[in-house]
């Protein structure tokens, strides 16, 4: 049996997100509701090369909720990457002052 898991690390800023989309070629984010192996989540969808279900960032909880069934929907290492993507987005936007 599948189970969704919820990462506790919170992706709030949605400009991040789809920056992070660009830094790692992946298919621009789109705001929409996925239905995931078991139930569905809504946020911004998020595809991940060869992943049978996008994970879901809920902007205004900071949740990523996503179902891989321990790897053998996803790879890992692809999430993994997209969170580091969005750290660094992320970071990058909070230092920027205006001109």
């Amino acid at each position: 049996m599948s189970h969704i898991v919820t990462i506790r690390t919170e992706v709030r800023d949605p400009q991040a997100v789809v920056a992070a989309c660009r830094r790692l070629g992946l298919p621009a984010s789109v705001f929409g509701t996925a239905r995931l192996f078991e139930g569905e989540a809504t946020g911004l969808l998020v595809r991940l090369p060869a992943w049978v279900y996008p994970i879901v960032v809920d902007t205004s909880t900071g949740q990523v909720r996503y179902d891989n069934y321990a790897g053998q929907w996803g790879d890992q290492k692809l999430l993994d990457r997209f969170q580091q993507a969005y750290a660094v987005e992320n970071s990058a936007a909070s230092q920027c002052t205006p001109c």
